[in-house]
């Protein structure tokens, strides 16, 4: 078994409203509370942080098991939304949809456009983001999957 860690530095110089920093080995940005939940909107928050960790571990894992399979693109992209719930002052972290767009090369085949399929919703499953949050946010997959005209 290996075992990895990771490790984040977070600073925060005063309350609820001010404006903290946080840093990693790869990434160093400011963190505050979104304007959306009466914060001032600076720098992220952890709720596009969160939605940015489901997202690229996502992405990663479908462009890996594609490659994986042999299965040529042209592209992959993908779009996606985060919906926290707030009700009586519980912030809940509801549902992440994640919207992936992948091209195929133009001498695709059905089989591959069926492979395709299967691959970003098998993706899903397998990324370990997805697998951390299961039983406490919903995931939902709407897939585009086009041949390169």
């Amino acid at each position: 078994m290996a075992l990895h860690s990771f490790y984040l530095k977070a600073d925060w110089p005063g309350l609820r409203n001010d404006v903290g920093t946080i840093e990693t080995k790869n990434l160093q940005t400011q963190v505050s509370i979104p304007p959306e939940m009466d914060g001032p909107g600076v720098g992220t928050n952890p709720d596009e942080m969160l939605l940015g960790a489901a997202a690229t571990c996502y992405i990663i894992t479908l462009a890996a098991m594609m490659e994986r399979s042999n299965l040529p693109k042209v592209s992959l992209s993908m779009d996606s939304e985060g919906i926290v719930d707030v009700t009586n002052g519980a912030i809940t972290y509801k549902k992440i949809i994640h919207r992936p767009k992948i091209v195929l090369n133009s001498d695709a085949s059905i089989k591959d456009l069926s492979l395709a399929q299967r691959l970003a919703e098998k993706a899903e499953s397998s990324c370990m983001i997805s697998r951390a949050l299961k039983g406490n946010v919903e995931i939902d997959l709407q897939a585009d999957i086009l041949i390169d005209s």
